[in-house]
């Protein structure tokens, strides 16, 4: 059997949150999804699928790319639907996590599912070879876990969880599908309770009660601690556990409690008293308005146990423990953490204590390597290191030392001793060799799978390092590199990636270079986001200081760098995740293709700032609407969406709703991996190269709408203002917006060129520029990072 998965078509069961996510995001990847469930008890048969499918619009974060896609989902019932799974491909099992339940699922489709059919059970922690159990023979060897984190279209976690019967060639094919097609990260995990992510995960949260209760710092003291001043998300602790749903976390502690009695550390395995009274009392966190936090107004609550009642939420970090966390040297901090005498130090450092203990202690029996448990921490949980990472990046033999004094001391969560290999005199588990396996005593590489050659630069792992190509140019602003492979790359230096006088003149060094010895350009950057547009900083710098010529200079650099790009005589593709704003927007725009990953944000935000966008991306816009009209259509209809775009600054929830908006054309890529991003632009590049490239002839014959155009887009504007939607000054900038992409105050359906929109967009950027409104609104977004309603 090849260790191809075709799927053309999918199937997922159960319609319930997860499953109806993990179907939406099997339809963004454009995969054809039936979504079944059980029959509705009256009306159509299909009716508990269809209220799902309704409800994908509702959730935040939208699970769906583009709302026009639910239609794409194909409703269905375990009753009158079973046909529907015969040309299915791939089946994914995601009902509720009872082992009957399941089972009895499973026996009632079997007869339905093809004979090449993979099916995958979507379990969070259930037994895989139990599941396995009831399943005919010829399943078998097609059947194991795949377990999605919520939310799956944005977590890049899957684990995949083999079955003892699992043909490893089906695992193959389901590994490559899920990272390519998919975009996931998928970790191996061994068929255990909870797997990898959240037996340590959740064994983290509960060291993490345990360590408040015995320490007595509030749920607000305690969230600002595990936070981002330790490398993990915002939500820290008990907000993500309100966001999780309280009565989830219970449950999940319960399935530890009953399926892991021979742990060491069982004891800890309940929940703690005020989650059930407050699970009691149907506060089950942001679901149902109340949990640890709770909103009163604009402010935050938080239980306060002593009280048994809320109260603010305003006991952050003491000033000498963030001193302690903000050192750079992980050695020294662990030391200082440890030795500190403050509750708040000593409570970080046993809570690391006991995740490092619990980990090393159930590594053999949970993964093959420490790879596989630090990036489903990472992945799943959103920290920036997993827990081995950490461990050695503070010193391993030091720590462990630590480690073994406390738990002889009693001081540690469980007494049970930590395995040999810690000791045997090794720096750490992660080298640039592999990961260390205990089973295999051995540091292992990483996969040799072929869909792993794509990642030019997988997320990586303490000790690892990726050759960073060869340096070809570099200024203040820019890095041009090349693996030798006939393309260059090029990436900026700048904080956020925002476009200086040295990126634009670097970028067009680099196009130059690029004619003359290379292939091609690709625009990439190693960390998110693309570009956060324009430098604001300087150019409010510039305006305030009164030099206008010196402004003036920097907007025709900019289009001018825009122009270089369009018309490059190597094809110049642009790699773009994350945020692409303003000028990162206008690059792309002006870029022979777009390589976008799925989760773009990309937006002309300049109104936000009092500004439009002058970087070509207006005259882009014009030239768009002319070519889309074709000689005698109707130019204004052409206009109208991405007009409405730029004036409202929107920003795209994903690179699908990108060309929905007009700011990526029909022609671009969506990938979902990021990590094969730069893989799939250099491919681009090569393609077009190949195919005889060359850049469009000039647009001298651009059709605008003109006097009328602009008359009708003040009309709406005029409404708007009106139902005081926007500002008196918004209106003035939308009028502007408006007046640069009909061309200016001429005939409607007049020809003009490029040269004449760049020049009407130069002129309204620096007459908007020196208005004070703009100024304020650009010096409030410097501040807050919002934008100013002035």
């Amino acid at each position: 059997m090849s260790n191809t998965l075709m799927v053309r078509k999918a199937a997922v069961l159960g319609a319930g949150v997860m499953g109806a996510q993990i179907a939406a995001h099997l339809t963004n990847a454009g995969v054809e999804t039936v979504l079944f469930d059980l029959p509705a008890k009256e009306g159509n048969p299909d009716g508990v699928v269809l209220k799902a499918i309704a409800n994908l619009a509702k959730l935040s974060p939208a699970p769906l790319a583009s709302k026009s896609y639910a239609a794409a989902i194909i409703p269905a019932n375990y009753e009158t639907g079973l046909d529907k799974l015969k040309d299915c491909d791939l089946i994914i099992e995601a009902i509720a996590e009872r082992m009957d339940w399941k089972q009895d699922l499973y026996k009632k489709i079997a007869p339905a599912v093809a004979d090449h059919a993979v099916l995958a059970s979507n379990t969070s922690g259930l037994g895989i070879n139990k599941l396995a159990e009831v399943l005919p023979e010829q399943l078998r060897h097609r059947f194991c876990g795949v377990h999605f984190f919520n939310p799956p279209r944005y977590m890049h976690l899957a684990e995949l969880i083999p079955a003892k019967t699992t043909d490893s060639a089906v695992l193959e094919g389901l590994e490559t599908f899920l990272t390519t097609t998919l975009g996931k990260g998928v970790v191996y995990a061994r068929d255990t309770p909870n797997f990898i992510g959240n037996r340590i995960g959740v064994f983290s949260i509960l060291a993490t009660a345990h360590h408040t209760a015995e320490s007595g710092l509030g749920f607000d003291e305690v969230d600002a601690l595990t936070g981002p001043l330790v490398g993990r998300p915002k939500s820290a602790t008990y907000r993500t556990s309100d966001v999780v749903g309280l009565d989830t976390m219970a449950h999940v502690i319960k399935t530890m409690a009953d399926t892991l009695p021979d742990d060491p550390w069982h004891p800890y395995f309940k929940s703690p008293k005020w989650l059930e009274a407050l699970i009691a009392k149907g506060a089950l966190g942001q679901k149902s308005g109340a949990g640890v936090f709770r909103k009163v107004g604009k402010d935050i609550m938080v239980l306060d146990l002593d009280k048994q009642d809320y109260r603010p939420a305003d006991r952050g970090a003491a000033p000498e423990v963030i001193e302690i966390l903000k050192n750079r040297n992980p050695v020294e901090k662990f030391a200082q953490l440890r030795a500190s005498e403050h509750p708040q130090a000593q409570f970080l450092w046993a809570v690391f204590r006991d995740l490092f203990h619990y980990s090393a202690y159930h590594l053999s029996d949970i993964a093959e390597t420490a790879r596989d448990v630090d990036l489903a921490i990472r992945w799943g949980y959103g920290w920036s290191l997993g827990p081995f990472e950490t461990w050695q990046a503070a010193g391993w033999k030091q720590v462990a030392q630590w480690i073994a004094d406390d738990i002889v001391a009693g001081k540690s969560m469980s007494s049970a001793p930590l395995p040999d290999w810690v000791f045997d005199g090794r720096e750490g588990v992660h080298a640039a060799e592999g990961s260390y396996s205990p089973a295999k005593n051995a540091k292992l590489p990483r996969s040799s799978l072929p869909v792993y050659q794509r990642q030019r630069f997988p997320d990586a792992l303490l000790g690892e390092s990726f050759a960073q190509g060869e340096t070809v140019y570099e200024n203040d602003g820019v890095r041009l590199w090349t693996d030798g492979d006939g393309v260059a790359v090029v990436s900026f230096k700048t904080k956020m990636n925002t476009v200086s006088d040295a990126v634009l003149d670097g970028l067009q060094e680099a196009v130059s270079i690029a004619e003359q010895k290379f292939k091609g350009l690709v625009i990439w950057q190693p960390k998110e986001p693309f570009s956060a547009g324009a430098d604001l900083a300087g150019a409010l710098a510039a305006l305030q200081a009164g030099k206008i010529a010196e402004f003036e200079a920097m907007v025709a650099n900019f289009q001018a760098t825009s122009q270089r790009i369009k018309y490059s005589l190597v094809p110049v593709v642009a790699a773009v995740r994350g945020l692409a704003l303003g000028g990162g927007c206008e690059f792309q725009m002006h870029s022979s293709r777009t390589v976008a990953g799925l989760e773009s944000y990309i937006g002309l935000v300049e109104a936000g700032v009092g500004l439009l966008p002058a970087g070509g991306g207006l005259k882009e816009i014009a030239v768009r609407a002319s070519q889309a009209a074709g000689a005698s259509g109707d130019i204004f209809s052409e206009l109208k969406r991405s007009f409405e775009t730029v004036a409202m600054a929107k920003v795209s929830a994903s690179a699908v709703e990108a060309k929905e908006l007009g700011l990526l054309r029909d022609t671009d890529l969506v990938v979902f991996n990021a990590f094969e991003q730069l893989y799939v632009a250099k491919q681009q590049v090569l393609a077009m190269a190949e195919s005889g490239y060359r850049p469009p002839m000039p647009a001298r014959q651009i059709r605008v709408a003109g006097d009328v155009g602009i008359a009708t887009f003040k009309m709406m504007l005029v409404n708007m203002l009106e139902g005081a939607f926007i500002s008196p000054y918004d209106y003035e900038i939308a009028t502007r917006i408006a007046t640069v992409v009909c061309g200016g105050e001429v005939d409607r359906n007049s020809v003009v060129d490029e040269e004449w929109l760049l020049k009407l967009e130069r002129r309204h950027f620096v007459e908007l520029a020196q208005q004070e409104k703009t100024q304020a609104r650009i010096a409030h977004m410097l501040k807050t990072g919002k934008p100013l309603r002035n």
